[in-house]
């Protein structure tokens, strides 16, 4: 191989794959995705505190002339930004006569309700009170100490990620009939990937999986992205818990080192069944130190689509895993 060969693959993050295996003949994994593995990460993360903070959207989601409407456990939320840029929150229900505030405009800063004026600037008002919120630059979070039940904290648990403003950010929500923990269960098996996911991943092994020690308490993977054909982008990869409804996937080697996806799971409330509700709202963050990645940030606003459709093809996927694991859990027919 010529030296200019050589310096085109270090250059270049893709790999060619010489021998693809056949998806059945892949090799199996299901001695190794022991239930009381990812059930014992399940629990620790389930016993991490989150202080009460819950993701409701994308910060690009919030501007403009309208609020940010979500329903949190049940809660109805209103969010939207004041003179300053910063995030306000509150009862997505008028303290007058309960219109609803998703419908109603925000003028210089203040939300002013569309059925007969009242404005709410952020403050308490005849039993209105706000919520603690928070943008890290990448999504929005609210504080609801009434769903929580815990010892509330000042900020969100945000894992380290790289600057937003030197990364290409997107956001793709979706939502399921299921618990927040069925979501996290689906991170916490990084063994049903290349199995359950063929169109965007192969050569998957688990290099090391947590024994509830304490220390290393992530799954490391080895695995490769597919790009095109036999073209992939091998990586390893560490996937943590950093709180009870956050999965961290964080690139260690490979093509973009310190790279994250982090997936949240924010319960809804019930449907019109009385089966829970839970939205997932996936945030990529992506850096890279070559020097075109440059060329990828400034094309973001044509990027985010893509990857936000890579995204909720998975999620397809990975909902009906968590709805089917909720609908075994809550007949009793959950193995193990």
């Amino acid at each position: 191989m010529s030296t200019g060969s050589r310096r085109e693959r270090r250059r270049l993050p893709l790999s060619l794959r010489r021998r693809p295996v056949p998806w059945e003949r892949q090799r199996p994994t299901w001695r190794e995705a022991r239930p009381t593995v990812i059930a014992g990460a399940l629990k620790r993360a389930q016993a991490r505190p989150s202080g009460n903070w819950y993701v409701v959207g994308a910060s690009r989601d919030m501007g403009g002339d309208r609020p940010l409407a979500r329903t949190v456990a049940g809660q109805e939320v209103v969010v939207w930004r004041d003179t300053a840029g910063r995030p306000v929150a509150g009862p997505g229900i008028c303290p007058h006569l309960g219109a609803p505030l998703r419908d109603s405009p925000v003028r210089c800063g203040t939300l002013v309700c569309h059925w007969h004026g009242l404005a709410l600037d952020g403050g308490p008002f005849a039993g209105w009170e706000p919520f603690p919120a928070y943008d890290d630059g990448v999504l929005l979070w609210v504080r609801l100490d009434a769903v929580g039940g815990e010892a509330p904290l000042d900020a969100p648990v945000v894992p380290p990620r790289p600057d937003p403003a030197r990364a290409l950010t997107a956001v793709y929500t979706g939502a399921g009939v299921c618990e927040p923990e069925d979501v996290v269960a689906n991170r916490l098996d990084p063994w049903h990937g290349a199995w359950f996911h063929p169109y965007s991943f192969v050569d998957l092994t688990v290099a090391g999986a947590p024994d509830g020690s304490g220390d290393g308490d992530g799954f490391t993977v080895d695995v490769s992205f597919k790009v095109a054909g036999r073209l992939v982008v091998p990586v390893r990869a560490v996937f943590t818990a950093p709180e009870p409804r956050t999965v961290v996937m964080r690139i260690t080697e490979g093509e973009g080192v310190g790279s994250v996806v982090e997936t949240h799971a924010t319960p809804l409330g019930s449907d019109d069944r009385g089966r829970p509700r839970t939205a997932v709202v996936e945030a990529v963050v992506a850096a890279s130190g070559r020097p075109g990645f440059a060329l990828a940030r400034g094309a973001a606003p044509l990027l985010r689509p893509l990857v936000r459709a890579a995204a909720g093809r998975l999620w397809r996927d990975d909902l009906a895993y968590a709805e089917r694991r909720w609908s075994l859990r809550s007949s009793g027919r959950f193995p193990g």
